[in-house]
């Protein structure tokens, strides 16, 4: 599976994600940060990327609005580790079919 890590999402998800065998994009290595979040999201569309946010709010929005191939909101921990784990969590649990086209949160 393919994801496509937002601005704000640490770069150990993306080793967690790697390890996991799945293709990680890294939005800070295809657009400006000043990008709007629609075109985030467009771009997540169109590479079939789910997409790992932090940024609950205005992407909970625009699902609403704009199709998309997944999201996940990673909700901030302690620890990175904590985050990792929940992440790992989430896809062992809903696997890709529970995350194509859905809201996730980890």
């Amino acid at each position: 599976m393919t994801f496509l890590l937002d601005h704000d999402v640490p770069d150990d998800i993306a080793y967690s994600l790697l390890e996991l065998g799945h293709e990680v994009l890294k939005l800070r290595e295809l657009l400006a940060p000043t990008t709007l979040d629609q075109e985030v999201l467009r771009l997540a569309s169109k590479r079939q990327a789910v997409l790992v946010t932090c940024n609950r709010d205005d992407f909970l929005f625009l699902a609403r609005q704009m199709s998309h191939a997944g999201i996940v909101i990673l909700i901030r921990r302690r620890t990175r580790a904590q985050e990792r784990t929940a992440l790992v969590r989430l896809l062992d649990t809903a696997g890709e079919s529970g995350l194509r086209g859905n809201i996730n949160f980890a």
